[in-house]
């Protein structure tokens, strides 16, 4: 039987909780920062929550 291997983007992007949840990175924090208030740029360090909508396609590619 053939089981599918873990996407390689996927795993250097998402990061699961130890309760099954799948946690993500949040975008517009690489560049044109100086136009960004401090408070967002704090704000987009952490991590979030995948929608449940995505869960399912997530959990494939990751194997």
């Amino acid at each position: 039987m053939h089981t599918s291997k873990t996407h390689s983007g996927a795993k250097k992007r998402f990061k699961f909780t130890g309760s099954g949840k799948i946690l993500r990175s949040h975008a517009n924090k690489n560049h044109i920062l100086n136009k960004k208030p401090r408070k967002r740029k704090r704000n987009l360090r952490k991590r979030a929550l995948i929608h449940c909508s995505d869960m399912k396609r997530i959990k494939k590619l990751m194997g």
